[in-house]
C-alpha cells in the first residue's frame, strides 16, 4: 500500500494540497480526474518520488519500483524506438522484449526510427511501451493518451487496463471514460 498522510504541497504562495491523505492498495486501479492545474501531476511526482511535499509523509514500502510515463514523451533522441524502450526492459532478452512491447503498441514497424521521425501520436505509444515494460508493480501514467486518435487511445487503454492487473495503477486523465472500472480521485481547482 502507498499512503499520503496529511500532506500539503505548495509552491510558493499557492498551495496545491492541504491536508491530502489517501490509501492506494496495491494491486488497485485509480483514476485521478481533476480541471487543468488542480494537481494531478503534481501528485504523480510526489508518489514518484520527484518531488518533496512541503509538509505531511508519503509512505511507500521500501524498494519499491515505479513505472512511469510522463505528460511528455521523454524519449531520447538520439535513440530509436526500440533503444527508448529497452531502457526499461532487463534481462538478456531486453531487445526482444522491447520489440513485443513495441508490437503490442503498433509500433512494429517503427523499430529503428528516431523520435523526430515519427508523429506525436506514435512516440506518445513508444512512451508508454517503454512504460509498460517495466517490470514494476507500480505504474504511473500521467495522461498516456493524449495525442492519440479516438481508436488507438481505445486500443492504447484497453491494454492499459490488461497491463494494470496485479499492479497498483494510477492513470491522470481529463476523460472519465478511462476511468470506468477504476476507483477515481477527484482533485479539484484551489483557486
Amino acid at each position: 500500500m502507498i499512503e499520503l498522510k496529511d500532506v500539503c504541497m505548495r509552491f510558493g504562495e499557492k498551495t496545491v494540497f492541504s491536508s491530502l491523505s489517501l490509501q492506494l492498495q496495491m494491486p488497485g486501479a485509480y483514476a485521478v480526474l481533476g480541471a487543468s492545474g488542480c494537481g494531478k501531476t503534481t501528485l504523480m511526482r510526489l508518489i514518484a518520488g520527484l518531488q518533496a511535499p512541503t509538509s505531511g509523509q508519503i509512505c511507500i514500502p521500501p524498494g519499491t519500483r515505479m513505472a512511469v510515463c510522463f505528460q511528455e514523451d521523454r524519449l531520447l533522441p538520439w535513440k530509436t524506438a526500440l533503444q527508448n524502450v529497452m531502457l526499461a526492459c532487463s534481462g538478456p532478452d531486453r531487445a526482444q522484449t522491447a520489440r513485443r512491447w513495441l508490437e503490442r503498441v503498433g509500433l512494429s514497424d517503427a523499430c529503428d526510427a528516431l523520435p523526430d521521425t515519427l508523429s506525436g501520436g506514435m512516440n506518445r505509444r513508444v512512451a508508454l511501451a517503454r512504460a509498460l515494460a517495466m517490470d514494476a508493480p507500480v505504474l504511473l501514467l500521467d495522461e498516456p493518451f493524449r495525442a492519440l486518435d479516438e481508436q488507438t487511445h481505445a486500443q492504447m487503454l484497453s491494454l492499459v487496463q490488461e497491463q494494470s492487473k496485479g499492479r497498483l495503477c494510477l492513470l491522470i486523465t481529463h476523460d472519465e471514460r478511462d476511468a470506468q472500472g477504476m476507483t477515481p480521485i477527484r482533485l479539484f481547482s484551489r483557486l
